[in-house]
C-alpha cells in the first residue's frame, strides 16, 4: 500500500514538472523551466527505485539531472534572453481547443488504466535484476554491437566539438 501511494505521488511529481516546464507562466522563463526539468529527472529516478533499478537512478540523477542540466543551464545564461525576445503569451481558440482535447484524452486514458484488468500476474524480476553486474552482463553480452557503435558515436562527437571550439590559425 505504501509502495503503491508512493508511486503515484511520484508519478504525479513527474507529469507536474513535466508540464511546468512548457506551460506558462513558469514555462515562459527558461530557467524556471530547467529547474522544472530537474525536478521531473528526481521523481523520475525515484520510479527507477521503486522498480528496484537502482543503477538506473543513480544514472539518471547523476547524467541528466546534473550534467545535462548544467549544460543546458550555460547555454540558457549565455543566450541571456529578454522579455521582449521571448515575446507575450499569446491564447487562441486553437490553444484552448489542444489543452481541451488533451485534458479529454488524458481522463478517457486514466478511466480505461484502472478498468483494466492483467491478463498475466506479475513475475518476480531476476535476483541481479537493475544491478551493475547484471546490466553490465547484458551490454557485453546481449547488446554488444550496439553498445559499441554508441561508444564510435561519442568519439566522433566528442572529435567534432574539439574540432569546433578550436581556434582557426591563419
Amino acid at each position: 500500500m505504501v509502495v503503491s501511494i508512493i508511486f503515484w505521488l511520484l508519478a504525479a511529481g513527474c507529469i507536474l514538472f513535466a508540464s511546468m516546464v512548457v506551460i506558462p507562466p513558469v514555462g515562459r522563463n527558461p530557467v524556471y523551466g530547467a529547474i522544472s526539468l530537474v525536478g521531473c529527472f528526481f521523481c523520475l529516478s525515484g520510479l527507477y527505485v521503486l522498480l528496484a533499478a537502482h543503477l538506473l537512478a543513480a544514472i539518471q540523477i547523476i547524467v541528466y539531472a546534473g550534467a545535462i542540466m548544467v549544460l543546458f543551464t550555460f547555454v540558457i545564461m549565455l543566450l541571456n534572453l529578454t522579455e521582449d525576445e521571448l515575446g507575450s503569451p499569446r491564447y487562441t481558440t486553437a490553444k484552448t481547443v489542444g489543452v481541451l482535447s488533451i485534458a479529454f484524452v488524458f481522463t478517457k486514458m486514466i478511466k480505461v488504466i484502472t478498468e483494466a484488468t492483467p491478463d498475466t500476474a506479475m513475475t518476480v524480476p531476476q535476483s541481479d535484476y537493475g544491478s551493475l553486474e547484471g546490466v553490465g552482463t547484458m551490454l557485453l553480452r546481449d547488446f554488444l554491437l550496439p553498445f559499441e557503435l554508441v561508444s564510435i558515436l561519442l568519439l566522433v562527437a566528442i572529435i567534432g566539438a574539439v574540432i569546433l571550439a578550436k581556434k582557426k590559425v591563419a
